[in-house]
């Protein structure tokens, strides 16, 4: 006699699950973006000197490195849940002890700290999404967390600039006066406890990753999260493809990713996040009141204009996510890309011109952030997280991670170099040049992975290099 399974497909479960996962975005942009307001005050306080301003804002790369690096294999040994839990605790331990820290040795510690959590989170958050989703939601789903990241940027830009306009508030103790007036830096870093804590707790109330389980040969569990997900039907349907697709050859180890079978993935892995951050986005986010100051608004309306171009960073993303799934990868990446080119093409020529009166200079920033928010940002997470193979998918994507990383190491590098050596114009002339190989990445090596399950993506890489061959 059978049991029949009393489990109920739920939507809503969905959508929530996915939202907590999410979360690892909002405290990726959050942590990224409130440094910005800080340096100037940190410098102030400690005083730093420029090598030590650069280590107080660089340190957290060097965190993120190494968080990304241990934590595709650690992923895949000990599930995406904990890993997930790791970050939020990484992250919490970092807020709090940026704001309470005695020196500034203390202060970069828990910089790396909090370097480690965004590490970590950047590459778990997409990867326990799109695991989880249903294949027909999977992209709007991940494009949630690309949604997340950019909120957390601009809240932080509001965060710093409320707390910055109320240092001289009364304060009931002297701790609360040091913290959120005479060295409010300590306040707009400390404020990520409020959304650490809230990931941190929320996580206890998700399930594991339903494939991660299939992996670990736990067939029950993850049957009954699937069906909570999307039906039975459909749960059977997921088990039965992972079954059939299931390398039984396969150790989990990444040198599965350097056969030839799967080299197209691993170029797609290796090139799209790269070309992502070579583009130039982060030179905006990061270097926005500066390039807009030489466009000739004063530091006030720079600073507006930087708000602004977060706010439209954000907008657009919902682009992405009500038309990922409907539209595909491909067509928003060669949208996307293809305007984001013209813009930087453009913005370049205005610089070069000296047309720098008039709002034309933010306008086709704003046309960049908005081709980016609904191409390149969600889209690349959303492809990453699909392309590889169930067994060694946490260390592929660790990989692919890490490669957005030094190529965003590079552009925090040499931006503030190009745009003092070269001129703004041939800095935007370089990242259009930079952001163009993503055109034919995606005409001739991507596939379109609309609609497709994961085991059915895997499928696809082997039989068409039975096909090649």
């Amino acid at each position: 006699m059978t049991t029949k399974n009393t489990t109920k497909q739920s939507g809503t479960y969905l959508y929530l699950v996915c939202l907590v996962a999410a979360l690892g975005g909002f405290l990726f942009g959050f942590d990224t973006a409130v440094i910005s307001g800080t340096v100037g005050l940190v410098k102030h306080d400690f005083n730093l000197d420029v090598s030590l301003e650069g280590w107080f804002v660089s340190c957290a790369l060097l965190g993120c490195i190494i968080g990304v690096s241990i934590s595709g294999k650690l992923s895949d040994k000990y599930g995406r849940k904990i890993i997930l839990i790791l970050s939020a605790v990484l992250f919490l331990a970092s807020a709090t002890g940026c704001m309470v820290s005695s020196s500034f040795s203390q202060l970069i510690a828990f910089r790396l700290i909090g370097g480690l959590g965004i590490g970590v989170a950047s590459m778990v958050s997409p990867l326990y999404i799109s695991e989880f989703s249903p294949s027909r939601y999977r992209g709007m789903m991940v494009s949630l967390y690309q949604l997340a990241l950019t909120i957390g940027i601009v809240i932080s830009y509001f965060s710093n600039a409320y707390l910055a306009n109320h240092t001289g508030d009364t304060f009931s103790s002297d701790t609360m006066h040091k913290i959120f007036s005479t060295e409010v830096w300590r306040a707009m870093l400390g404020l990520g406890t409020i959304p650490a804590g809230i990931f941190l707790l929320s996580l206890f109330f998700v399930p594991e990753s339903p494939r991660w389980l299939l992996l670990k040969g736990q067939e029950a569990k993850a049957k009954e999260i699937l069906i909570k997900i999307d039906g039975v039907d459909a749960a059977n349907k997921e088990i039965a493809a992972f079954k059939s697709t299931s390398d039984n050859d396969s150790d989990g180890n990444l040198k599965e990713l350097f056969k030839p079978v799967y080299r197209k993935a691993l170029w797609i892995g290796l090139l799209l996040p790269f070309l992502s951050q070579v583009c130039g986005i982060n030179a905006v986010i990061y270097y926005g009141p500066r390039i807009l100051e030489q466009a000739g608004f004063t530091l006030n309306n720079a600073l507006g204009g930087q708000v602004t171009i977060g706010l439209v960073n954000v907008v657009f993303t919902f682009v992405a996510i009500f038309t990922v799934d409907k539209w595909g990868r491909r067509p928003l990446l060669f949208v996307g890309i293809g305007g984001a080119v013209i813009a930087l093409l453009t913005i370049g020529l205005l610089f070069a011109l000296g047309i720098t009166s008039g709002p034309w200079i933010l306008i086709f920033i704003l046309l960049f952030i908005a081709c980016f928010a609904f191409s390149f940002g969600p889209v690349c997470w959303v492809v990453i997280g699909e392309i590889f193979p169930n067994a060694i998918r946490g260390k592929a994507m660790a990989l692919a991670t890490l490669s957005l990383w030094v190529a965003n190491f590079l552009v925090g590098q040499l931006t503030p170099l190009m745009l003092e050596r070269l001129g703004s114009s041939v800095t935007f002339w370089l990242f259009a040049i930079c952001c163009s190989p993503a055109l034919w990445l995606t005409w001739k090596l991507i596939p379109e992975t609309k609609g497709r399950s994961l085991e059915n993506i895997d499928t696809y890489w082997k039989e068409n290099y039975k096909g090649a061959n």
